[in-house]
């Protein structure tokens, strides 16, 4: 019984169901914020607003001041209620049933079902958008009224009072259907610019991938000619080192072959010095005078130091010149390999050997038995192994 009055003291007396966000008349009286706002809209234009209850007069709309207290008496009461549905936005007008919602009037500061929707204003100050949609982010934080303009010198939404009375007094303005369209068009524009952009780089991608491509052929082919290049390379220096080396054991081993005739030639004069020194110890002198002729003895020694030599130095000459003739080939190979046209590389004369003969056109160099005339710097190369 007493949950019964206080639902009767909780109803809205225009809507009769249970206070949604009430709002108090300087008369006293209480109703719900879209319920009273629905009856001062019937009243517009009539010469005046009046209370529904009591009939108070008010010459100019009355300001509508929220009812905090009552409520949230009418949520406490609303949250005992067992069949109380709490899900969603539910349609201010269906009062009998909770109605889900579909789109919410921000002029009329209510939720609407389909059914409401069809019969609702067309008006363009009834703008309509989602239910979930907070209110709060579509009214004047100073104000607390609907954004109906766009001010272009802040580049902000405004209600009607900041362009009358407040901050953007004497400011351009322009509708929120204009200022969306102009900047929808730029958008637009942008977007176009973009496209543009975005189709010029796709061309460039294709254009280099084309190029990329048909570099990473060459490429490929180049990879495997300076394989093969360098394979030959190494094939032929190691064999020029074989060859150059070689010269240097046999030059050595020459030394070999000396001394061992040189041992021989040792021996023989040993075992005539012996065979001399017997004759002079002999007593008979028929012994004596019927031997070989010692002279005889000395021209066979004359004979063999004449045959005998002792190799000379090592011959750094010839095998310099073995060398730098093997590299020689060599670099000739490896220019024709990569392509170097002779007019890419000109010869240092400041710095090249002496030996070394340069051409009047300075891209040939050849060996030379004689010295050249070249005067003496620090950057002049001394040898060539």
């Amino acid at each position: 019984m007493a949950s019964a009055d206080l639902s009767q003291e909780l109803e809205c007396p225009v809507c009769l169901t249970i206070y949604t966000d009430p709002v108090i008349l300087r008369c006293g009286h209480n109703y719900c914020r879209v319920c009273i706002h629905r009856v001062l809209d019937t009243q517009e234009g009539s010469g005046g607003y009046s209370c529904p209850e009591c009939r108070e007069q008010y010459m100019e709309r009355p300001a509508l001041q929220r009812n905090i207290a009552l409520r949230k008496i009418a949520e406490s009461f609303l949250s005992t209620q067992p069949d109380q549905e709490e899900a969603g936005v539910h349609c201010t007008y269906c009062i009998h049933s909770p109605v889900a919602a579909v789109m919410s009037c921000l002029h009329c500061d209510a939720s609407m079902c389909d059914n409401h929707l069809r019969v609702h204003s067309k008006s363009p100050k009834h703008v309509l958008c989602d239910p979930n949609t907070s209110l709060e982010n579509r009214k004047c934080s100073v104000h607390k009224e609907i954004l109906k303009y766009y001010c272009t010198e802040d580049s902000a939404c405004v209600c009607v009072s900041c362009s009358v009375i407040g901050g953007h007094v004497g400011h351009k303005m322009m509708s929120l259907d204009e200022a969306s369209e102009e900047k929808k068009k730029k958008l637009r524009n942008d977007l176009q610019k973009l496209m543009a952009e975005t189709e010029e780089a796709e061309k460039r991608v294709q254009s280099l991938e084309k190029r990329r491509k048909k570099a990473q052929e060459k490429a490929d082919g180049k990879k495997e000619r300076v394989t093969a290049l360098f394979r030959d390379l190494r094939r032929r220096l190691e064999d020029l080192e074989k060859r150059v080396l070689s010269d240097i054991t046999m030059q050595v081993e020459s030394y070999d072959d000396v001394i061992r005739q040189l041992e021989i030639k040792e021996e023989e004069l040993s075992r005539k010095m012996r065979h001399i020194e017997e004759l002079c110890n002999m007593t008979d002198p028929l012994t004596v005078l019927q031997e070989s002729d010692t002279g005889d003895m000395c021209d066979t020694e004359d004979r063999h130091d004449k045959q005998l030599h002792d190799g000379g130095d090592l011959d750094v000459a010839g095998i310099s010149h073995t060398l730098h003739t093997g590299l020689a080939d060599i670099l000739s190979g490896v220019t024709g390999g990569i392509c170097i046209q002779p007019a890419d590389i000109l010869l240092d004369v400041n710095t090249a050997n002496n030996y070394l003969q340069i051409s009047a056109d300075k891209k040939t160099a050849s060996w030379s038995e004689r010295k050249q005339d070249r005067q003496e710097t620090p950057e002049r190369f001394q040898n060539f192994y």
